[in-house]
């Protein structure tokens, strides 16, 4: 915001210097970007964080000036005097059909203007901040807007079609130009400002070329409105068209402030350009909603700051701010926000005001402010286990974007079938399918990597994927993608490691599955305890095509809110045996369709109390030594006793129980 030194002046009396008055805005949280001089002003460059609308104006800037050294805030009463001619004798009437887009628009007529170049005092005022003069009517507009920061629109009455306004969403493919004479393709939720035959202004973004002022221009349409922020942020991104208008207005402005600054404009340019203003104004839409009060309790400011602050100190700060005061007593202070300040919604707000104002300068650095530790939730405890897993491991936590395009997103989607959510603001070009996987982020991060010869990069992510409903709001499931170019194997042992950790009697089990992008042999579903908890699998080469990879690579996806439901966050603890263990490998020969898991279930069911662990060694295939349709699965067992040595036929008996029981249940023989 850059702001002219003599314009303050209008507004207070400033006899300070303009770097004692930058600094001390500076640290009330306008931080100061330079000064410089410009003829006989000074232009102060202030940077106005976004909750702060309020500060991208002079009067704004004043006011917090005036709050910072007890000055007399004196703004202009805006009393443009009027013809006995009614506006609603002259214009056909303003209908909104889109209330939702702008909550207000008002109108007045000024006739028999004199369209030429503006006086000095106005163009000097604008050439400081860095606007060039254009003609009177539309220097007041820019005048105005940099003195309230509401932005108007003056519109030549003339070219009106049917002397009638009507506000109304975009028509898909309607063409407008502005009046930077370049032409924008409208989408639906776009708001206009048309007449009865065309679009003659982007509704708080920029007016049109076909109905600008000029030197032929006699009569002028003064627009004063409000819109809604969120639909100004999005139709200006989407048509790469931003204004000084769309700045404050994605922001949001004071919903007070339309009507001074239509009636200001007017008495300016009753001023600069002369003619008549007709009686009235045609204001359509409601007055905003009454502020609540905010209970500010006084024991809290020591409490937060650290420091006493007397009451009646606190209570001429709130008050200088324009709050007004509903109660007060010895404990608490009661007041209703100003218009202009809706950030101002909750008590740490008004904690945060009276700490800028009386300075933060005057809290010392070793004041005492009791602090309590917070508890971290149940979810916070999971996480922080599975990122310390993770990268004892040899991953690195991966960060990407929620938004993919079309092709990422239709990849892989092992979580549902329903189509994916569109975004209205793509923040990339073609990137503009909410992910329902973090796979194919993943995947392009080892694309990137191996691009910087970086072939070298285990990633996982922790995030949010959306899945659409039939109806309401999308489902929101939080996910851990892994994606390694380590093979299947390794992978696997990664997450039953990160099982392990957070809760070692878990029972992971491994299911047949067929998954696009994935194996058909190297490929699972996993599951805890009979509930599907993501999947796990090598790329096949034609994923690792479409990816633009070189090297193999193996990825998984598990859900979250299943490893929640398992978690033990209490810390177990045994005491570890005294005894040594015994080993012993057995060699099972299979059918080809029995799985790993299968067998490991298996072994783990009849291995008894004396049963460790069971470890995977090796897969053999050779039809003429096994048989068709035969493998060999190698494993080995680790036997302990607590109370113990174990002796060679105690594990001799344990092994042949498992023996017979895998003969049993899945026809396995031991490999001769």
């Amino acid at each position: 915001m850059l702001v002219s030194w003599n314009w303050l002046k209008e507004y207070l009396s400033l006899d300070l210097h303009v770097d004692d008055v930058a600094r001390r805005l500076m640290l009330a949280g306008l931080n100061h970007e330079s000064t410089t001089a410009v003829g006989g002003d000074w232009c102060v460059d202030l940077e106005v964080t976004s909750n702060r609308p309020d500060c991208l104006g002079h009067i704004g800037v004043a006011r917090e000036i005036a709050v910072l050294f007890g000055g007399e805030l004196k703004i202009p009463p805006a009393r443009p005097a009027e013809s006995a001619t009614a506006i609603g004798e002259q214009l056909q009437g303003i209908s909104v059909e889109c209330p939702e887009l702008c909550p207000r628009y008002t109108a007045r007529l000024i006739r028999g203007v004199k369209i030429g170049p503006s006086p000095k005092w106005l163009v000097e005022r604008l050439a400081t901040i860095g606007i060039a003069a254009i003609n009177n009517v539309v220097d007041v507009t820019n005048y105005v807007l940099m003195e309230c920061g509401q932005p108007l629109h003056a519109f030549d009455f003339v070219k009106v079609g049917g002397r009638r306004i009507i506000v109304r969403p975009a028509k898909k493919g309607e063409h407008f130009t502005a009046i930077n004479h370049k032409a924008y393709e409208l989408e639906p939720g776009m708001c206009v400002i048309a007449d009865a035959n065309r679009p003659m202004a982007l509704g708080g973004v920029m007016g049109g070329a076909e109905t600008e002022v000029g030197l032929a221009t006699r009569d002028v349409l003064l627009e004063s409105a409000q819109f809604d922020s969120m639909s100004i942020r999005a139709t200006a991104r989407k048509l790469n068209l931003h204004s000084p208008s769309s700045y404050r207005f994605e922001r949001g402005l004071d919903p007070q402030g339309v009507d001074w600054a239509s009636r200001r404009a007017c008495e300016l340019i009753l001023q600069t350009a002369g003619g008549e203003l007709a009686s009235g104004a045609i204001d359509v839409g409601g007055q905003p909603a009454a502020r609540q009060p905010v209970t500010l309790r006084l024991a809290q400011l020591k409490r937060i700051l650290g420091i006493e602050i007397p009451a009646t100190e606190v209570r001429r700060i709130l008050a200088a701010l324009g709050n007004q005061e509903t109660a007060a007593d010895a404990t608490v202070v009661d007041v209703v926000p100003p218009s202009w300040r809706r950030d101002l919604n909750r008590e740490i707000d008004l904690v945060e005001e009276v700490a800028r104002i009386h300075g933060y300068d005057k809290i010392p650095e070793d004041v005492s402010v009791p602090m309590a530790p917070s508890t971290r939730t149940p979810q916070d405890r999971v996480l922080a286990k599975v990122r310390q897993v993770l990268v004892a491991g040899g991953f690195s936590e991966a960060l990407t974007l929620s938004v993919v395009d079309e092709a990422w997103s239709t990849a892989f989607s092992p979580w549902t079938d329903a189509a994916p959510l569109k975004t209205l603001m793509p923040i990339m070009r073609r990137a503009e399918y909410l992910r329902r996987s973090l796979t194919p982020s993943l995947l392009g991060v080892r694309q990137t990597n191996e691009a910087a010869a970086n072939p070298r990069a285990e990633l996982f992510e922790i995030a949010k994927v959306y899945l659409a409903q039939p109806q309401g709001l999308p489902r929101e499931e939080i996910v851990i993608a892994l994606a390694s170019g380590d093979d299947y194997f390794a992978v696997k042992g990664a997450l039953e490691s990160l099982v392990q950790a957070i809760n070692p009697a878990a029972d992971l089990q491994l299911a047949k599955t067929q998954q696009p992008l994935l194996d058909a042999v190297r490929c699972c579903e996993l599951r805890l305890n009979d509930q599907t908890w993501g999947f796990l699998g090598e790329l096949t080469p034609a994923a690792l095509k479409s990816f633009d990879l070189r090297a193999s690579a193996t990825v998984a996806e598990v859900k979250l809110s299943t490893l929640m439901e398992i978690a033990q966050l209490i810390p177990q603890a045994r005491e570890l045996s005294a005894y040594p263990a015994v080993s012993r490998d057995l060699n099972f020969v299979v059918v080809e369709a029995t799985q790993w898991a299968d067998l490991a279930a298996c072994v783990r069911g009849s291995g008894g109390q004396l049963l460790e662990h069971v470890q995977y060694k090796d897969t053999y295939r050779d039809a003429d030594r096994l048989g068709p349709g035969k493998k060999s699965l190698l494993l080995t067992m680790q036997l302990r006793r607590t109370d113990g040595t174990l002796t060679s036929d105690e594990a001799d008996r344990v092994r042949d129980q498992v023996v017979a029981a895998c003969q049993q249940s899945l026809g396995a023989e031991l490999r001769a």
